[in-house]
């Protein structure tokens, strides 16, 4: 008599059958039943996401798909080649560019000392940026209007230069750089916070002089945050609608354009001045948003 055991009998079960829960052959197990479920499960998800995310994606479009959809060609070229219609396409490129060099010059330097902790009481600051950026534009209009308008100090001291901060193009860039500026502040403030200061601390070591290390270490790891918070002041600039239609009616930007014509023609012939407005505002975001998405990837490898 053999005193060895089989591993079912020493367990004291039935022998079963590997091929099945229940014993019978051809049956896959219970465990690939439920892998089978929950990969179904995944996949109803999946699709359910893709097509509720698709959704609100052609929802936000939508004002965009409806401008492109009720333009024709023939539109667009009429309102291109009428006299003096081009005008407020070049007083809003001449303005918005004037607008971004401001900011470049002025704004470009509170943002660094922002990241860095520069400034004392630095919540103070960054609350007054964001006082800023929380104004509706029509209340920057009216606001400017007593700040800078042709009874305050500053426009009296404006008449003794033979200008003036109201329906100018003076007025027109002031209003622009009060609606962009705090976005462009913000954004690139965050821009240089994304530095790491040990490559600036490295590159001191080194021997570099501050500016130095700001030229060649600070503002190239940073180029990609200032070129995208750059952009999105253009778009803000460019479109400026609110502080400009109270202190800089004249001279007509687009924006003014399209309400000018929106008052004596009706909605339909402002459609291609909106066109013209979005195919000159919308590029320069794309690029800043490709490139800064670009140099994300190349940091993280």
């Amino acid at each position: 008599m053999s005193w060895a055991a089989s591993p079912a009998a020493a367990s004291g079960g039935a022998v079963r059958d590997d091929a099945g829960d229940s014993g019978r052959p051809g049956r896959p197990p219970a465990w690939r039943d439920g892998g089978r479920a929950r990969s179904a499960v995944r996949t109803v998800q999946g699709i359910v996401s893709v097509g509720g995310a698709g959704i609100v994606w052609i929802a936000l479009l939508g004002p965009v798909i409806t401008l492109l959809v009720r333009m024709s060609p023939g539109d667009i070229w009429s309102a291109l080649t009428g006299a003096g219609n081009l005008d407020p396409l070049l007083t809003s490129l001449e303005s918005a560019g004037v607008t971004l060099l401001v900011l470049i010059v002025f704004c470009t330097p509170l943002s660094w000392m922002l990241a860095r902790g520069k400034l004392p009481f630095t919540r103070v600051w960054e609350a007054g940026i964001l006082c800023t950026l929380l104004l509706p534009p029509l209340v920057i209009g009216l606001l400017l209007v007593f700040m800078v308008g042709p009874y305050s100090w500053i426009g009296t001291v404006l008449s003794w230069m033979n200008q003036s901060a109201t329906n100018t193009f003076l007025a027109l860039v002031i209003a622009e750089v009060y609606e962009s500026a705090p976005y462009y502040v913000l954004g690139a403030q965050s821009a240089f916070a994304s530095v790491d200061t040990r490559l600036e601390e490295q590159a001191g070591l080194l021997g570099d002089r501050p500016f130095r290390v700001f030229r060649r270490v600070t503002l190239p790891l940073a180029a990609p945050g200032l070129a995208m918070s750059l952009a999105i002041a253009w778009a803000r600039a460019i479109g400026a609608f609110g502080a400009v239609v109270i202190i800089a009616y004249h001279p007509y930007g687009i924006p003014m354009q399209i309400y000018v014509t929106l008052q004596e023609t009706g909605l339909y012939t402002a459609l291609p001045y909106a066109l013209i407005l979005l195919v000159i505002a919308l590029p320069l975001p794309l690029a800043a948003y490709i490139w800064s998405a670009r140099a994300g990837r190349r940091r993280r490898g």
